[in-house]
């Protein structure tokens, strides 16, 4: 036993650890840096100083300001072993440039009687105390250093920036231009998948759907597709390559990078030590338009943001969701219309109010609409719009120009007087808080009371921080939004030989409907509906242009003795 024992100290007392160290900013500094130079330079030392046994361990590609790296993780449990006498570096930097975490690790080496040589510093911890205090000098001159370059680093990216050049790697559909590294171009194979997940959102698929049809059809993720490329990106990989998860379909439907946009400054770091990375409000990012070529209409992808905002609600108790569901509102209350199957009648399909059902009973009448009357006005009422588009262009156009302008300034104002008022009453209920804790305190207020009203007030003030995040989301949409009258009118155009509804037909061209209780008048129920068209808004149509278009003259039978009539 003894034996052994004196055998492992002779092999630890002949083996020396090199460790070496490169990051893309060093990198700048020359070949004398490269990992292959490093190795060299320290095999050498470490035999003229005696040792036949040597380690490597190797950072390649890591900053200096982050002492928790593989290399220097594997040299930290060999050491922790008891197989290492001594560690060589090129120079102090090679071993971190975080003054702290070097000197605790350096006290690390002290405590287990390791020698510590910096090659090119003319260091080395067996030729005294004074060493050591050069040691904490050279840590302070590194930390400058590492904060100098972070700074500079910071600088030229900052105005690169500014100019439009693209700071983060290009998203899935796009890949760097061969011959100008600093633009985007398309990728066509991965860009196809691009477009068919926007087209597959139009035609009605939600993100879970749309990542278990490409998982059927053996697409390999964004991350897996950049693999194969040879392209490295952060994060860790799946070991299933055609695994879509339904965030990264949610991811892909928000860039707006595939409009044709640079969007710049997304996130920040509070210091060059801290690798979290935070995100920027909408004002501090710089936005380029149309800077490369753009994957996805801009209109296709104004529809899309449009039809996330109106948060399509679940299915039906049968399992089944209606292309309506979420477009609907009551007149009355604002309620979104939920989608109904009638028990009794599977053919009976129908939307009401869920306001009127609710236990407050904040809505006086159902807003009850059959789904097959509905369907019939809404193809109407686009026919009819398409033979305006047809027959009067330049009135039509006239129209939709100052109507989309109208609709964008009103709906930025109702939006942003909202989120105003959200503000101001989520601080009211930070003060308030504060009050109630020192009545509290002061023994104003019992314990019992004041735990009541604070979980009150906290519960108020919950729902509206995600009434913040929601309205801020849909301000920064409208501030977006880049539908014209142009666009329109070419969405319009595309339907003009339309015989049934679709899906898509709707969420390229409605935006909401808002739905009347129908009213009795001679005797038949009549039923008026507002469609919010997207971009414009209610369209009023010019009386003489009116008489010219076809009429909808739509009545239905929706049970026994009751007809209901469609009134625009």
């Amino acid at each position: 036993m003894k034996k052994s024992i004196n055998k492992k100290i002779k092999i630890k007392e002949e083996t020396a650890a090199i460790l070496c160290r490169l990051s893309r900013d060093d990198n700048l500094e020359g070949e004398s840096y490269s990992i292959a130079n490093q190795k060299l330079l320290l095999e050498r030392t470490a035999r003229e100083l005696g040792y036949t046994s040597i380690l490597t361990f190797v950072d390649d590609g890591v900053t200096g300001t982050t002492m928790n790296r593989k290399g220097l993780n594997q040299l930290t449990a060999e050491i922790d072993k008891g197989n290492i006498s001594a560690v060589l570096v090129k120079d102090l930097s090679r071993l971190g440039r975080d003054y702290v975490g070097v000197g605790q690790y350096l006290d690390f080496l002290s405590e287990n009687n390791v020698r510590f040589v910096a090659v090119s510093d003319n260091i080395d911890t067996t030729d005294g105390d004074m060493e050591i205090i050069m040691l904490a000098l050279k840590n302070v001159l590194n930390e400058a250093y590492a904060a100098d370059i972070s700074k500079k680093v910071r600088t030229v990216k900052k105005m690169q920036g500014n100019m439009g050049v693209p700071l983060s790697l290009p998203p899935y559909g796009y890949m760097r231009d061969p011959d100008n590294p600093k633009s985007w171009v398309i990728d066509d194979e991965a860009a196809a998948v691009v477009r068919k997940i926007f087209d597959l959102t139009l035609n009605g698929r939600g993100i879970e759907q749309i990542a278990r049809q490409l998982e059927s059809e053996k697409i390999m993720t964004p991350m897996h597709y950049m693999a194969s490329k040879g392209i490295k990106k952060g994060g860790k990989m799946s070991d299933k390559p055609h695994y879509w998860v339904s965030s990264t379909v949610y991811k892909i439907l928000g860039l707006r990078e595939y409009c044709g946009d640079v969007i710049n400054f997304k996130t920040y770091r509070k210091s060059y030590k801290n690798k979290k990375q935070y995100k920027n409000e909408a004002e501090d990012m710089a936005v380029f338009k149309d800077i490369h070529e753009a994957v996805i209409e801009r209109d296709v992808f104004e529809n899309v943001q449009q039809k996330r905002l109106n948060k399509r609600k679940r299915p039906a108790s049968t399992g089944v969701k209606n292309m309506f569901s979420g477009l609907l509102y009551c007149e009355e209350c604002g309620s979104v219309l939920k989608y109904h199957v009638n028990s009794g009648n599977k053919e009976i399909k129908y939307f009401n109010c869920y306001g009127n059902n609710n236990k407050r009973g904040y809505c006086s009448k159902t807003h009850y609409i059959r789904l097959d009357f509905l369907e019939q006005v809404i193809l109407g009422e686009v026919k009819r719009l398409t033979k305006f588009a047809a027959k009067h262009e330049n009135e039509f156009a006239k129209i939709v120009a100052g109507q989309c302008k109208d609709s964008l300034v009103s709906d930025m104002g109702v939006k942003k007087k909202e989120l105003a008022n959200l503000r101001r009453r989520d601080g009211e209920i930070d003060n308030i808080l504060g009050k109630l804790y020192e009545d509290n305190l002061s023994g104003k207020i019992t314990d019992e009371r004041y735990a009541k009203m604070f979980a009150n007030y906290e519960q108020e003030q919950a729902g509206i921080s995600e009434r913040i995040k929601i309205v801020t989301l849909e301000v920064e949409s409208v501030e977006d939004k880049q539908m014209t009258s142009d666009t329109f009118l070419k969405m319009v155009r595309k339907y003009t030989r339309a015989k049934t509804l679709s899906e898509r037909m709707l969420n390229e061209l409605v935006q909401r409907i808002v739905v009347h209780h129908a009213e009795k008048v001679d005797g038949v129920h009549v039923q008026r509906l507002e469609i919010y068209w997207n971009c414009t808004g209610v369209i009023k149509i010019p009386a003489e242009v009116a008489e010219q278009l076809p009429q909808i003259d739509i009545v239905n039978n929706t049970r026994q003795g009751v007809f209901v009539a469609y009134h625009a």
